[in-house]
């Protein structure tokens, strides 16, 4: 029989791995660390004292790829939001409070009532996104919507948050496929979704058992130092620990990331400007009845996630913030946590603040233009990863998106 190897075990090669599974391939999946989940995983905090995300995601019911995943791992039960499309805001200049609630439907009257949409909008302004949709590839968000109070307290939060890109730099069009997929699809595509317990317990540990019950054979500790290639084909895969060589029916899925893709083919074209993504959480349990997220406007961070044990802030296209010292960040950010949730300023709970510098591609119209796609010169090799050419930015739903499209590229060729 012949055997694909997905080289990496984070969410793009987990998702090609399991779809592969799934028809009946023998699958090898190879992560050079010591867990799954690259940037979208648990783990326990020496300094919490406790589970933590090493970032924060929010899911939405449209995200059909993830939904997908989380329905044939067995896992979708294990994620939780409000019974409808709700997304609560608060405006630190002026200490405004909203709930931005789309209606269930395709056609959005919502914006038609005062009380659905953002303070100080109307109707006629949510009409101009769709300037998005006529945005040249070179366009950035800023130069495609107004700067209006609707661009300041919902275009602008929501671009940074899924480009993890600034608006005067980010591609227009990326975000018109955001908003296309979310609010293009009516309310009941937008109802956000969380994991009730942590990242590793939705996404990542059902997977593996999921694998481990189709009888894939997954390697910790295995890392990939280069291929060997004999025509148009990869004939050998070079381990730390060893070769491996490639059948004449065998694949492989290279689902590491960018860098690591472009050293190991160094004719591949890949993005090669980043962004960085800063997390801090705070030891410290919330009201049961607190919403389970908070969109900021005007702070410092763009979101703050109540969790189990945790109460926890993202900022992101966060570069500016890299070289400041975690204790001034965690006095900085956690002013925004207290806004958000009416926790008392002091003391200050034991906090852990996450960088990291290069978490995604730059999602400027350069790089975008840079993302490859999935199929490769070499006939038994495709590529996943957030990075790759998705038409959606680097996020779980890309990312997984990307593993079913290799899988797909791969599985096609058999039929």
């Amino acid at each position: 029989m012949s055997t694909v190897h997905v080289v990496g075990a984070g969410l793009a090669g987990l998702s090609a791995a399991l779809r592969l599974a799934e028809a009946r391939r023998a699958v090898v999946l190879h992560e050079a660390s010591g867990h799954a989940g690259g940037r979208c995983r648990s783990y326990l905090d020496a300094t919490l004292g406790c589970r933590i995300d090493n970032g924060n995601h929010l899911l939405i019911a449209g995200n059909t790829a993830a939904m997908s995943f989380l329905d044939a791992i067995g896992a979708r039960g294990t994620l939780i939001g409000p019974d409808g499309p709700a997304f609560p805001f608060l405006d630190l200049a002026t200490g405004e409070r909203w709930t931005l609630r789309p209606n269930e439907g395709r056609i959005p009257w919502w914006v038609l009532n005062s009380s659905r949409r953002v303070p100080g909008t109307l109707a006629r302004d949510y009409l101009r996104a769709v300037q998005l949709k006529g945005a040249r590839a070179d366009a950035t968000v800023a130069a495609a919507l107004p700067s209006d109070t609707l661009f300041r307290r919902l275009w602008q939060p929501l671009a940074v948050a899924a480009l993890n890109t600034e608006v005067e730099a980010a591609q227009a069009q990326l975000l018109s496929r955001v908003v296309g997929e979310t609010f293009g699809r009516g309310g009941a595509a937008c109802r956000p979704l969380v994991p009730r317990d942590g990242l590793s317990e939705s996404l990542i540990d059902p997977a593996l058992a999921k694998l481990a019950s189709l009888g894939a054979d997954v390697r910790f500790g295995s890392r990939l130092r280069g291929l060997g290639t004999a025509g148009s084909r990869v004939a050998t895969l070079d381990f730390d620990d060893g070769h491996v060589g490639l059948g004449p029916e065998d694949a492989v899925v290279l689902a590491v990331t960018s860098p690591v893709a472009a050293r190991l083919l160094p004719n591949l074209t890949v993005p090669d400007e980043f962004r960085a993504i800063l997390n801090a959480h705070y030891r410290i349990f919330a009201p049961a009845e607190a919403p389970l997220f908070v969109g900021l406007v005007g702070g410092t961070a763009e979101w703050v996630f109540r969790k189990r044990e945790v109460l926890s802030v993202t900022v992101s296209a966060a570069d500016r913030l890299m070289d400041t010292g975690a204790a001034e960040l965690a006095r900085l950010l956690w002013r925004d946590v207290v806004r958000a949730y009416g926790v008392p300023i002091e003391p200050i709970p034991a906090w852990q603040i996450v960088k990291e510098r290069r978490a995604t591609f730059a999602a400027t119209p350069v790089q975008v233009a840079r993302r490859p796609k999935t199929r490769t010169d070499y006939g038994n090799l495709v590529l996943a990863g957030d990075w790759i050419d998705t038409g959606l930015p680097a996020t779980i739903e890309g990312a997984i998106r990307s593993g079913f499209a290799a899988a797909a590229a791969l599985l096609s060729q058999n039929t």
